[in-house]
């Protein structure tokens, strides 16, 4: 490797750190499937904002959304949901909306959890940190989460559209080739 292609690869990754934060989320070359699953007893697909909020982003941002669902606050419900996406070939990542706060009806981790082979509490974490600048103290009532199952993705969001957005602008977006790549599914 000559000097000139060493400082071009130097530049290169520079950039790369500034545009995605870290060489490790560069874009990833295929679009990522993303899986929309909203989780409410009140919503339908005409008033499901956050659903919508996620298949803006997801695409926007170069991705895909081969699967969008809506089912009731009922764990085996959600199960089943979250397995038919995980059932599906084209489906990288499952990106679920509400039932993550602390009402009776709010059963989405516990639906989830037989499901996750591994954690990442980081994802919680970092989200309700964020979150502290929107809702104040509020943020620690949230349950969002996130985990591998199957071998990909599945993260549990909040059912407000704002919560939405923050977690996929921040968090969620910026990972997604990292995250596919690290799997094993690019």
């Amino acid at each position: 490797m000559t000097a000139r292609t060493r400082a071009r690869a130097r530049a290169q990754t520079t950039v790369m750190e500034r545009a995605h934060g870290h060489p490790h989320a560069a874009p990833s070359p295929r679009p990522v499937g993303c899986a929309v699953i909203t989780v409410s007893d009140t919503r339908t697909r005409g008033s499901d904002t956050s659903g919508d909020t996620i298949v803006r982003l997801v695409t926007r941002a170069g991705h895909e959304v081969p699967s969008r669902v809506l089912v009731r606050d009922d764990a085996p419900a959600i199960r089943r949901a979250v397995r038919a996406a995980l059932a599906r070939r084209a489906v990288d990542v499952v990106l679920v909306t509400g039932g993550t706060g602390i009402a009776s009806r709010d059963v989405t981790p516990e639906a989830l959890a037989p499901l996750v082979d591994t954690p990442l509490p980081g994802f919680g974490e970092r989200f309700r940190a964020l979150s502290a600048a929107q809702v104040g103290s509020a943020a620690w009532l949230s349950r969002a989460t996130a985990g591998i199952a199957r071998g990909r993705l599945v993260v549990a969001l909040p059912g407000s559209t704002r919560a939405v957005e923050l977690a996929l602008v921040e968090l969620v977006i910026p990972e997604l080739g990292h995250v596919v790549r690290l799997l094993g599914r690019l």
